[in-house]
């Protein structure tokens, strides 16, 4: 089966401990059940049940702790299998999901850093069950890494001091690693280093989001910093402030494919059992269609998301093509899941609205994801970089298999500078079409022929690259 089923689950996974964690999960959310989960969203219940279970199964320490780094051997970054964890939590609720994101996101500074020290904290603290942050976005400037306010000041004791507010940030509440973004005070270089919600130089104000997450904004008062914790300075910093969101925000189409598999499940059941003018509702032609738009879309979602994680585990300093398949992941898949809500929507009608419905609570949570950090404009701007040597300049690689192994995925924490985007190479694609004769396939043939020839002859110049609307 293509789609999640929590009721005769496959897991994609090639070894035991995988395939366990994936059963547990599973267990977790069915034995609470779809009414105390729906409770809970209502009420913005804190969800420490669920992090009291990743701590008992060691689930954060397993999944997200790179093999060097773990206490056991089945502790490894292994992008196939954290695909499959971030589509069974969004399955069930995109609040779980998010604290799992947010972790990603504020261990990747760590685990790119050259600071033995704390990623060997960093890695102690997994295997206790913590979550981590990631202290990059701003109240006034979002996520523009140029604009970032946040001051490291060096101390006579050779220590630092940090001023300075961050905003919209997940786990804020509650990570002992919150992986902060920052200038030197003095030079102006970019920094990164971990603060401590604990501390009482950290100022937690408040959740500035109405749900069960805790998106916190919290400022730093003359926090301590030690020489020993800085994880990044100038453009190492900068470098993995970029990496960073190319490894964690893949897992924005995973989270859409979750919630729309959800959805589509309860959206058949309800029209399977109502009849209107002595038919079931899925007897309407228009009905059919919707459903199989739906089914057809959400199916490509979750086909080119796991092709594009092949390309992450595959990728070298030789071979960054992922740079290319990542942002589309981020970009279409997630507007594409809203696609497939509205066609579910247009079926079950009223019904979506109902408090009891994990419809109610998906409608409502698919729209966050094409949103975060500026997904769509953001990252249509990066696939322009890549068009011409995409579609004019191809290069030799041999042929890419189903990335599948039970294996760390080094390269990710090792890119080294994010930089030189136009210089990446991409295969020819035209062999793969060229081998099926299909209607809709030739018609695509034709459609990129002239979009090629569009290119060739009305290039767009630099302000149209940079009109991303157009």
């Amino acid at each position: 089966m293509i789609l999640l089923n929590p009721n005769r689950h496959e897991s994609l996974c090639p070894d035991e401990r995988s395939r366990e964690i994936m059963r547990k999960t599973i267990a977790f959310f069915e034995n609470k059940g779809l009414k105390k989960v729906k409770e809970d969203d209502h009420a913005r219940a804190w969800y420490a049940d669920f992090l009291e279970f990743v701590k008992q199964e060691r689930l954060f320490a397993t999944l997200l702790t790179p093999a060097r780094y773990g206490e056991s051997a089945d502790c490894r970054w292994d992008t196939w299998r954290n695909c499959e964890f971030n589509e069974i939590l969004a399955f069930y609720g995109l609040a779980y999901w998010y604290t799992w994101q947010v972790s990603i996101l504020g261990l990747g500074p760590i685990w790119m850093s050259k600071n033995e020290e704390m990623k060997r904290k960093a890695a102690q603290l997994l295997q206790e069950g913590n979550v981590f942050a990631f202290g990059l976005s701003e109240r006034t400037h979002g996520a523009d890494i140029y604009s970032t306010e946040m001051s490291l000041a060096p101390q006579p004791d050779g220590s630092y001091r940090a001023n300075g507010e961050k905003y919209y940030i997940g786990n804020a509440n509650l990570a002992p690693m919150v992986s902060t973004f920052g200038k030197m005070a003095d030079t102006g270089e970019y920094v990164f280093f971990p603060a401590d919600y604990r501390q009482k130089n950290y100022e937690l104000i408040r959740n500035v989001c109405a749900s069960q997450s805790y998106v916190g904004q919290y400022a730093l008062h003359d926090y301590p910093v030690s020489a020993a914790e800085i994880l990044h300075r100038g453009q190492e910093a900068w470098d993995a402030c970029l990496n960073t969101v190319n490894v964690g925000k893949f897992n924005l189409g995973w989270a859409s494919i979750g919630i729309c598999t959800h959805a589509l499940y309860e959206a058949i059941r309800h029209a399977a059992n109502r009849r209107l003018y002595n038919m079931a509702v899925t007897d309407f032609p228009h009905v059919k269609q919707m459903f199989t738009d739906a089914y057809a879309r959400l199916v490509a979602m979750k086909l080119f998301s796991l092709r594009a994680a092949d390309y992450m585990r595959a990728a070298s300093p030789d071979d960054r093509r992922y740079l290319l398949y990542n942002p589309i992941v981020k970009m279409k898949v997630t507007t594409q899941g809203e696609e497939v809500i509205n066609l579910l929507w247009d079926v079950i009608a009223a019904k979506g609205f109902e408090r009891d419905t994990y419809f109610e609570m998906a409608a409502r949570d698919i729209r966050a994801l094409p949103k975060l950090e500026g997904t769509v404009h953001v990252n249509i701007a990066l696939i322009v970089k890549f068009m011409p040597n995409y579609f004019f300049n191809p290069a030799e690689y041999p042929a890419l298999g189903r990335q599948d192994a039970a294996r760390n995925d080094d390269f990710l924490f090792e890119q080294g500078p994010a930089r030189g985007l136009g210089k990446i190479r991409f295969h020819d694609y035209s062999p793969i079409f060229d081998q099926f004769d299909l209607p809709n396939v030739n018609i695509f043939k034709e459609q990129i022929a002239v979009f090629k020839e569009f290119l060739a002859m009305a290039t767009p110049d630099e302000a149209q690259q940079k009109d991303v609307d157009s």
